[in-house]
């Protein structure tokens, strides 16, 4: 019998320095949540708009109590977010950081993604659970998903859609100011659903969603902007039945949550005419972690795959996919449902998505 082999030696500078790394997550962890708080309640923006200040002058101008923004801002001053003059006791938020946290700073404001993960951690003894029964968490515990989700998706979409997602399809907007038939699968709120709607009249547009909430909500916001050429209906996009009607079908960040994506990329390619053209995101990934971890904010997007996308898919019967399921596999599922001339792109101020511009089958896209 053979001596089992001497266990190696452990290197005690990379443990150092992997504690330190450890120091550095933790030290991110924390500020991530007062990050979002400071979203929240408008500190960052108050911070903003104000000349250097008192922690007294700080509360009173954005109504909030004094001790809990003083104690805020402390951490924000151990992060290196906030500049603070110890001398006369003046915090500042210098606009180089502005640019990174305040609501005008849109498209680029990384306090909204940071309220994932107070969101997440709020269903942190479900998820220990799932580890170890394989089962899921249905959306509806988890609290602030369909605002969080709203604002984020606004951000990367909403905010971006005539600058940047449209030109991914050369010649749809064109089409669109012609006027066609267009769907929006898992419209949420119907943000995006309503700005194309305001801008585009001679459309005519339909979103798809099951959540009950989120479709009342993109109703009242339809009403409120007066569109007549947007419908909202409570439906599963698998579902769809009856004969091909749409020139345009788009899905923002929704085929990955759905528990048989397959069978709706199916349902979206058959409502589609000959020649129909399908615009998706999904978060960007190749599917290998080892390339992903050379791309910002890779291990924030596995965590939202993880503790929501995969959890929320298992609750609903499906067999989770997964958030970042990879372009190959995307591009996989799409030449399945029966999508051909099938291109990936990228739009460089939102490195965490990936889209693809996708044909039904049939003549020519005939609106081009």
């Amino acid at each position: 019998m053979s001596a089992a082999a001497p266990e190696p030696a452990m290197d005690e500078a990379r443990a150092r320095s992997f504690a330190l790394r450890m120091h550095e997550i933790l030290d991110g962890g924390a500020l991530a949540l007062l990050v979002s708080i400071g979203h929240r309640t408008g500190l960052f923006d108050t911070l903003a708009a104000m000349a250097p200040a008192d922690s007294r002058a700080i509360a009173r101008e954005s109504g909030l109590d004094e001790r809990y923004v003083r104690e805020w801002l402390s951490a924000m001053v151990a992060g290196g977010i906030v500049r603070f003059d110890e001398a006369r006791g003046f915090y500042r938020l210098p606009p180089e950081h502005a640019a990174s946290l305040t609501r005008n700073a849109c498209p680029d404001n990384l306090a909204v993604p940071a309220q994932w993960l107070a969101l997440l951690g709020g269903v942190e003894d479900e998820l220990v659970d799932c580890f170890a029964s394989g089962g899921g968490v249905p959306g509806s515990c988890y609290r602030r998903f369909r605002k969080v989700m709203a604002e984020d998706s606004c951000q990367r979409v909403t905010s971006l859609l005539v600058s940047d997602v449209l030109p991914l399809a050369p010649g749809l907007e064109a089409a669109l100011e012609k006027g066609c038939a267009a769907l929006d699968v898992g419209c949420g709120v119907g943000r995006t659903l309503c700005e194309l709607a305001q801008r585009f009249p001679r459309s005519r547009f339909v979103g798809l969603d099951l959540a009950v909430g989120a479709i009342a909500e993109a109703k009242r916001t339809a009403a409120e902007r007066r569109l007549e050429n947007v419908r909202f209906e409570v439906r599963d996009a698998a579902e769809i039945r009856g004969p091909a009607q749409f020139d345009f079908a788009s899905a923002f960040g929704v085929i990955h949550r759905q528990p048989e994506p397959e069978r709706v990329l199916a349902a979206i390619a058959a409502a589609l005419r000959p020649g129909g053209l399908f615009l998706m995101q999904e978060e960007a990934s190749t599917g290998s972690p080892a390339r992903d971890a050379k791309r910002p904010l890779a291990a924030f997007s596995y965590a939202l795959s993880c503790l929501q996308s995969l959890a929320a898919s298992r609750a609903a019967g499906g067999a989770g996919l997964g958030a970042m399921w990879g372009a190959h596999a995307a591009r996989g599922a799409l030449t399945a449902a029966g999508f051909h001339r099938i291109e990936e792109k990228r739009i460089p101020r939102d490195p965490r998505s990936m889209y693809f511009v996708a044909r039904a089958n049939g003549r020519a896209w005939n609106l081009l």
